[in-house]
């Protein structure tokens, strides 16, 4: 919190005096307006403008240009200003602060406000000033600001749980860097020649800061103290970091082109997650997951919870809003559900968006960490698996979207799904009798380097192929005395929501006495659908070791239900 209000302050010093001159200056003329072009042109120059201007004589031999020109003189001045500051800004910055968290607060607080904060005695520190000229369009020119603050402030939070426990929370020892990015766009020819700034947080370099309970310990209350600092994050990263930005208007007019808007659409499918640590200390995690690209509570999307299962299989789909795909990324919390109580992490991951290729489905395996920020350890945590795909505004046309029920039918099945032309009643009515479906043929051709489960060093194998929302199943023949059997055995499976189906392929050791599993293979159908046909390699889950390699097939068919 601490933070905004360095922030604003030090937004407000660079800008004050000239939104302060351009309000009160209202006469036009054309000397005026020819002095505001010269403004304008002056605070392009670069560094190498400078020294075609101006002779190399003007400077001396120790003069040395950077790209990032320092600003003692501006810190000088912040420090004799600070105390002021502090006094005018803290409950300003407090009343505008507390709608910004309640935007982030998690489910487990009931509430979030401010009871004490001053912004201390030490004022942030600007280090380093520069304007960027290839990041400036034509009508506009960008500075850079970079700042430090290693704070004192006095901030004490008023938690209120949703079991109604109040705790006091004191935010100690803040340290923050980070480069600020002020864009001044459009130049006009009208004092102070730019009609707007827009100020956005470009990049993060490190924010630390304590939690700890007055008069308490916080580690007693086990998930508030990560909630309360997953808020906290959560509002700075989302709220001034680059893509988002506060426009400041400094001319009257319409600015609304210059706000953050969505340029396409973020498939994901959760697909499953394997090996995650186990929180519990009877019995096994309840898994559940929470995904955003944005932390706003109404565009964060949370999976069903997998019971007592450390490999869970969600297989679920979700659509988020993009209006950066070049800086944003989506985040992935993989949380043990406590019940009551506050769910437990067991692990997070980002992906970046500018990984994706668009209108290309993206298959990843993201493995988990303990923070995003800090990583405070390398503990392996376990992994997700997630299907991506991009879609840019405008191209929705141009690409198949595999995620999309639809992508598949004719002109006509979409008429009878959507009950538009034709209009003919028979059509109509029998609209919602309209299903997708197809058949998928999985030829199981052969597996290499199982492992040994016999006493003899050998394995008897058969694989076992299922659908698991169906509930299908067929097997192959059992291969005696290999390790590297070959099936070559093609199964056909009519496929009712190919969409939402999985294919699980378990690999099993052939017994006298029984059966034992040697690995297996997860995977949705996505992949199929969209490319029709394909062979490949994959890696035993939960085996020391093996391969298994597969050919599939799908066939589209597009069926009336049966009455």
């Amino acid at each position: 919190m601490g933070f905004f209000g360095g922030m604003f302050i030090g937004i407000a010093f660079g800008v004050g005096l000239i939104v302060a001159f351009a309000r009160y200056e209202s006469i036009r003329s054309k000397r005026r307006s020819d002095l505001a072009k010269t403004v304008a042109m002056f605070a392009r120059m670069t560094v190498e403008d400078s020294r075609v201007l101006l002779p190399g004589k003007f400077y001396p031999s120790w003069v040395v240009f950077t790209k990032r020109q320092k600003l003692k003189w501006l810190n000088t001045q912040l420090d004799k200003m600070w105390p002021f500051i502090n006094d005018a800004a803290s409950e300003l910055i407090k009343s505008s602060v507390e709608p910004i968290l309640e935007q982030y607060k998690p489910v487990i607080l009931a509430s979030l406000t401010f009871s004490k904060l001053t912004l201390g005695t030490v004022a942030p520190q600007f280090t380093g000033i520069a304007i960027l000229e290839e990041e400036s369009g034509p009508n506009e020119f960008t500075i850079e600001l970079e700042m430090q603050w290693d704070g004192d402030p006095n901030i004490v939070l008023d938690i209120k749980t949703k079991v109604g426990v109040v705790l006091p929370i004191q935010v100690k020892n803040i340290g923050f860097t980070g480069v600020f990015w002020l864009i001044f766009k459009p130049l006009v020819d009208e004092f102070p020649t730019f009609s707007a700034v827009s100020v956005s947080l470009r990049e993060k370099k490190d924010l630390d800061f304590t939690l700890k309970v007055v008069g308490g310990d916080i580690s007693a209350l086990p998930g508030v103290s990560d909630a309360i600092e997953e808020t906290i994050r959560d509002a700075i990263e989302d709220s001034i970091t680059w893509p988002m930005r506060k426009v400041i208007p400094i001319l009257p007019g319409d600015y609304s082109n210059l706000e953050l808007k969505p340029v396409g659409i973020l498939d994901v499918k959760l697909v499953q997650a394997k090996d995650l640590t186990n929180k519990d200390i009877i019995g096994k995690s309840d898994p559940f997951a929470v995904l955003f690209v944005r932390p706003l509570r109404d565009r964060t999307k949370t999976s069903k919870v997998i019971n007592n299962d450390l490999n869970p299989i969600w297989n679920e789909h979700f659509e988020f809003i993009v209006e950066d795909a070049d800086t944003q990324h989506l985040t992935v919390r993989v949380f043990d559900d406590e019940g009551i109580s506050a769910a437990e992490l067991i692990g997070c991951a980002q992906m970046p968006l500018k990984e994706l290729e668009p209108g290309k489905v993206k298959i990843v395996w993201l493995k988990l960490v303990k923070d995003l920020e800090v990583h405070r350890d390398n503990k392996y945590r376990g992994e997700v698996h997630l299907e991506l795909l991009y879609i840019p505004h405008g191209t929705d046309d141009s690409f198949r979207n595999p995620f999309d029920p639809d992508f598949a039918l004719t002109i006509f099945e979409k008429t009878l799904k959507s009950g538009t032309e034709p209009e003919a009643e028979d059509i109509t009515a029998r609209k919602k009798n309209v299903i997708v479906r197809g058949v998928l043929s999985v030829t199981v051709i052969s597996a290499e380097d199982l492992p040994v489960v016999d006493l003899m060093g050998k394995a008897d194998p058969f694989v076992v192929l299922t659908l698991k929302k169906s509930e299908k199943k067929l097997k192959t023949r059992v291969v005696n005395e290999s390790l590297n059997p070959v099936w070559n055995q093609t199964f056909d499976f009519v496929v009712e929501d190919g969409l939402h189906e999985m294919l699980i392929v378990e690999v099993w050791d052939h017994d006298t006495f029984g059966k034992d599993k040697m690995g297996k293979v997860i995977m949705t159908l996505t992949k199929v659908i969209l490319e029709g046909e394909y062979q490949e390699t994959y890696t035993l889950e939960g085996a020391k070791s093996g391969r298994l390699t597969l050919h599939l097939r799908w066939t589209p068919q597009h069926k009336y239900r049966d009455p």
